[in-house]
């Protein structure tokens, strides 16, 4: 399997969509409602095209059973990480380690031996995101610093884990639409669930708010699910590594929808961290 320039211009543009689908939700007053909505709406959107399209191959399901309790955890820590952080903190953060986790992972869960150049592609990219992550003006805002990064470090070691189960999981299933349409189907509707048993008494209250919001929150679904159903597709023509850790120059996106939409500073160490992901991303291309 390898990365062609048309895969690299495909996950990038998925990079885009998930850049911007977490720029919605930090934009929101209600980070949880925000992310159970978007999420929740997935499940009605793809009911119909499961009907259409059928089920991935049995084999995929357990991994599709993994994957949706493992996202149950990250639409968790991601509301927390945005509660407490500025965008252009938490998402570097979240993205930039966990790319590594993944190659570490690929050898012995994937059985992918990555090559020299595959390695220093993932560790520009991830030492790139961590340089915008960390930089002074990220850190800036008016939540919990401690907290924020807690939170996203958590959310780095989940994204690892269900990009590993869902690279296998789409892989037995043998269609890579399938498996997306089902998981987006599955995974939304707990979270949902346990976001709505929490409100209590506050119910009236978040059923108002989402009724407002669910416009926004549709585009964000589609964002999410497209973002996804392009990476999930890509794991099928290259590393798992590799794509997971191209994927994660949406944080460039990221730090640039911050700074332009939601007024976060963007200073010399992001523009140093931003030649370090693009060496990156040539890195794997070209090496």
């Amino acid at each position: 399997m390898t990365l062609t320039w048309p895969i690299v211009a495909a996950v990038l543009f998925g990079a885009l969509l998930h850049a911007a689908w977490n720029a919605l939700i930090k934009a929101g007053s209600d980070k949880q409602l925000d992310t159970a909505l978007m999420h929740v709406l997935g499940c009605v959107i793809t009911l119909p095209l499961v009907a259409v399209i059928g089920l991935p191959d049995p084999a995929a399901w357990p991994w599709i059973a993994a994957s949706a309790m493992l996202h149950v955890g990250y639409y968790t820590a991601l509301a927390g990480a945005y509660r407490h952080g500025d965008l252009g903190l938490t998402y570097p953060i979240m993205r930039g380690l966990a790319p590594l986790l993944v190659a570490l992972a690929s050898s012995t869960l994937l059985g992918e031996a990555l090559p020299l150049a595959t390695w220093l592609g993932v560790a520009g990219i991830s030492a790139g995101v961590l340089m915008v992550g960390l930089s002074r003006g990220a850190a800036a805002g008016t939540g919990s610093h401690g907290h924020a990064v807690r939170w996203a470090l958590l959310n780095a070691a989940i994204i690892a884990a269900y990009t590993v189960v869902d690279g296998n999981g789409v892989r037995a299933g043998g269609s890579a639409l399938q498996y997306v349409a089902t998981l987006v189907l599955v995974n939304g509707l707990p979270y949902f669930t346990l976001v709505m048993w929490r409100r209590g008494a506050g119910r009236s209250a978040a059923w108002a708010y989402m009724a407002r919001r669910w416009k926004l929150a549709l585009l964000g679904m589609l964002a999410s699910a497209g973002s996804y159903a392009i990476a999930l597709w890509a794991m099928t023509q290259a590393p798992v590594a590799a794509v997971a850790a191209l994927r994660e120059t949406s944080v460039l996106f990221a730090a640039l929808i911050g700074s332009r939409w939601l007024k976060e500073s963007f200073g010399l160490r992001r523009a140093a961290g931003t030649a370090l992901i693009v060496g990156g991303v040539v890195t794997l291309r070209l090496l």
